[in-house]
């Protein structure tokens, strides 16, 4: 095809810019590139760092150890304060301020809630008086709720200053699955809302049946015990291990009561494991 001539009536084209005008145009685009490129990495640098800022710290370390059943006991983390009795307050165990300051503290080191950490305070202190052999200590309790439920926080749950996770902590049913005992439902599922199995339930992780045998109420104020409130769980859980006139600040008395709890030397090294770790913290070891 044969194109035609050009209109007259079109403006006349401008004429071509020379290498230098080329030059200068390209000079001026890289110009612009660097700069943008610059200022890109700039803001990319200021929100790294403003990130770093707010980055959470790393979690608290608990280095895993291979402590064979029998051989020893974990750290016991030293005194807690002592000053002032557990107040009665429906639905709450209400604390002294020094041991308040000292879940607060300790608690930074840590990454264990510090409404977990007074739970675990007050039933040490309650069972120095009510069993003052058994020599259990917040430490060890720590270290069976970090495993059960890490502290009520498991799944990303909250734990609330009444003592309850922000949803209830119920476990698998116990079917007999493979590695699953078999434990047919006892309490209607009262506790567990399971008709047909029992479930662990609370940040303590209760079966029913075991629960009702140990189950108080930590702030005394007559309500029933809720296995759901980090109070009353800890504080039984004290009672579970110290039963059968155990002493936990002997090698075998502490091994044969975690092992009760949970029969399995890996889960009893875990909790010799976070034990010894919270306690060496506490005490800036």
């Amino acid at each position: 095809m044969v194109l035609p001539p050009p209109s007259k009536t079109e403006e006349p084209r401008p004429p071509a810019r020379g290498r230098i005008g080329n030059l200068v145009g390209r000079l001026a685009l890289v110009a612009l590139l660097l700069a943008f490129v610059a200022g890109g990495a700039w803001a990319l640098a200021t929100f790294n760092r403003s990130a770093s800022r707010n980055a959470a710290d790393p979690p608290f370390p608990v280095p895993f150890q291979e402590v064979e059943p029998g051989a020893g006991v974990p750290g016991s983390g030293g005194d807690v304060p002592t000053s002032g009795e557990p107040r009665v307050s429906p639905g709450v165990t209400e604390t002294s301020e020094p041991l308040r300051q000292w879940a607060a503290a300790l608690s930074e080191k840590i990454d264990v809630p510090a409404r977990a950490l007074r739970a675990y305070a007050v039933a040490d202190l309650a069972m120095r008086t009510q069993d003052p052999a058994c020599r259990i200590s917040w430490a060890t309790l720590a270290g069976i709720g970090r495993i059960e439920s890490h502290h009520g926080t498991i799944g990303g749950l909250r734990l609330g200053e009444d003592g309850r996770p922000s949803s209830p902590i119920v476990g698998i049913p116990l079917d007999g699955s493979p590695g699953i005992r078999a434990i047919a439902d006892s309490d209607g599922g009262v506790l567990d809302g399971d008709t047909r199995w029992d479930r662990a339930v609370g940040p303590m992780q209760f079966i029913p049946t075991t629960w009702a045998r140990y189950a108080v109420r930590a702030n005394g104020d007559g309500a029933a015990p809720d296995p759901q409130n980090i109070d009353d769980a800890a504080l039984a859980a004290a009672r579970y291990l110290c039963s059968g006139g155990r002493d936990l600040g002997t090698g075998a008395g502490w091994w044969d009561a975690v092992l009760d709890y949970n029969n399995s030397t890996e889960y009893g090294q875990e909790v010799f494991s976070g034990a010894d770790a919270y306690a060496r913290a506490s005490t800036g070891g």
